[in-house]
């Protein structure tokens, strides 16, 4: 089986990170994970990476004129590591539209919502103050918008009484490690695809 090869942009800690190295290790799982970069040297992620002998890679923004120069080094990364897909895990730069049109249909997300609700920051803390009653986790293709590209997988969790925005985010956190490795899988066999801004396409191989 020819196996996906996917990079993985962080900022940090990496727990989604480390939940597609873990599903990598499976012998049956359609991609293997060939580099992880992060814009902070200091990201704990990178560690992870590394006990795991991916190679690794760090880019800080502040170092390049303009961010059009860093987005021109992340993609000659992301090319020596000949990567098919990009998954970002908790990378906390918003992307220019060349980079993201570059890899349109081969870059996904995981958000802490359900995509269209609460797009950008303090997801958990939104719900709250709006009394949702559901809450959750959306993967999705990167597309220009913020959080804005076609869903793939979403998975909902209960807004419980007595929630704080910790201990919401704690149960959408255990559903992202779960969901991720699932909507990547499908994105490696082409059971789902990009077809535009708005929408995806979902094949069925006989």
């Amino acid at each position: 089986m020819k196996r996906a090869r996917v990079a993985i942009l962080i900022s940090g800690r990496g727990s989604n990170m480390a939940a597609l190295i873990d599903a990598a290790k499976r012998p049956d799982y359609p991609a293997e994970i060939v580099g992880v970069l992060s814009n902070r040297a200091a990201a704990p992620g990178l560690d992870i990476a590394a006990r795991n002998a991916i190679p690794t890679a760090s880019l800080a923004q502040s170092s390049f004129a303009d961010r059009d120069l860093f987005e021109a080094a992340m993609t000659r990364v992301l090319e020596s590591w000949k990567a098919d897909y990009v998954c970002l895990a908790g990378f906390m730069r918003i992307l220019g539209e060349d980079f993201v049109n570059r890899w349109l249909g081969r870059m996904i997300n995981i958000h802490p919502s359900l995509l269209p609700a609460y797009k950008g920051l303090d997801t958990h803390k939104r719900a709250l103050a709006d009394g949702a009653t559901e809450h959750g986790c959306t993967v999705h293709f990167v597309t220009p918008g913020l959080d804005d590209g076609p869903a793939i997988l979403s998975a909902r969790v209960p807004v419980l009484p007595g929630d704080t925005p910790a201990s919401l985010a704690d149960r959408v956190l255990a559903e992202e490690h779960r969901l991720y490795p699932e909507a990547l899988r499908l994105l490696a066999i082409g059971k789902v695809r990009f077809h535009d801004h708005r929408h995806r396409s979902d094949s069925h191989p006989n």
